[in-house]
């Protein structure tokens, strides 16, 4: 039986109440208001379509179809959206005309939201990654492109801040994974490549049981590393005189690299529970950031 789909109601009413996360609460106050609730409009819609995916996770193929159905009638409202040229939408209106007024106002590529909606629906489906190259895909649809829509948000001058945007994303989404191994198994997906698996010797069943080991950690040492490396790729992409326009990118690399950090210094025991940057860091952190780029452009200037 194939199922309809036509509560678009609830769908723009839930895009309209999304909250944000102290992560992104924090990394984007510091922007102009324009900005800033463009910033939240794009990103309510980047939850909104995660959690059509991850809401009561079921690996049950009628619900996977209702998902499919309902992530399809987002695809159908971007094109609408796009089609109808409505420049002049109301940022003060429902999230339709929030996400309108954005995507007109910014030139939001329009493949930019398909990208991510198709990235999303890969959890439906994909419960392993047998390569890097794999999972480096999956990042770049979720991760990657919300770095692209927020720098044609924040404006930019050069192609590097592309590739910049694209490799911060790798880092990022790369830290959330390693965060949430407990979780993400728990509802039957592992992110870990399964080629790095066979490389330490440490088997799926392992991550099930939640066996802490020497070569568990030397695992995630591993893993560790390569998020490192990707967060100081995106930082040597960035040009000194683009430090200011990226500040909420820059604070949400400083929280994250934190994270990736604690990480580290808790010896992978990400079992035990979830690993966390404390409100009070991310503060102090966003007003360095915002702080030093100030300053910086100021120096640059004078």
């Amino acid at each position: 039986m194939s199922h309809v789909y036509v509560s678009s109601d609830d769908e723009i009413l839930a895009l309209s109440t999304l909250k944000g996360s102290t992560s992104f609460h924090y990394s984007f106050s510091f922007l102009p208001r324009e900005e800033r609730r463009a910033i939240r409009t794009m990103y309510a819609f980047a939850r909104r379509i995660d959690d059509i995916v991850d809401n009561s996770p079921s690996r049950n193929p009628v619900e996977i179809a209702r998902k499919r159905v309902r992530l399809d009638w987002w695809r159908n409202e971007i094109e609408l959206l796009y089609l109808s040229n409505n420049a002049n939408a109301d940022m003060e209106g429902d999230g339709r005309n929030r996400l309108s007024s954005v995507i007109h106002q910014f030139s939001i590529p329009k493949q930019y939201l398909l990208t991510l909606i198709d990235g999303c629906e890969r959890d439906l489906t994909y419960t392993r990654y047998e390569t890097f190259s794999e999972l480096k895909e999956y990042c770049y649809s979720v991760a990657s492109i919300i770095g692209l829509i927020c720098i044609e948000i924040f404006g930019y001058r050069y192609d590097e801040t592309r590739q910049y945007a694209i490799n911060l994303g790798y880092a990022l989404q790369l830290t959330n994974i390693l965060r949430d191994i407990r979780q993400d198994k728990e509802r039957g997906t592992i992110y870990l490549p399964l080629e790095d698996l066979d490389k330490f010797q440490y088997s799926e069943r392992d991550i099930i049981n939640e066996v802490y080991d020497d070569r568990f950690v030397e695992l995630m040492s591993f893993q560790v590393h390569r998020a490192r490396d990707f967060y100081h790729k995106a930082r040597t992409l960035l040009r000194p005189d683009e430090r200011m326009t990226m500040v909420a990118a820059e604070i949400m690399d400083a929280i994250y690299y934190r994270l990736l950090e604690k990480i580290e210094l808790t010896d992978y025991r990400v079992y035990q529970k979830r690993i966390r940057v404390s409100a009070a860091h991310k503060f102090i952190t966003a007003l360095r950031i915002w702080l030093g780029s100030k300053l910086f452009v100021q120096r640059l200037r004078g």
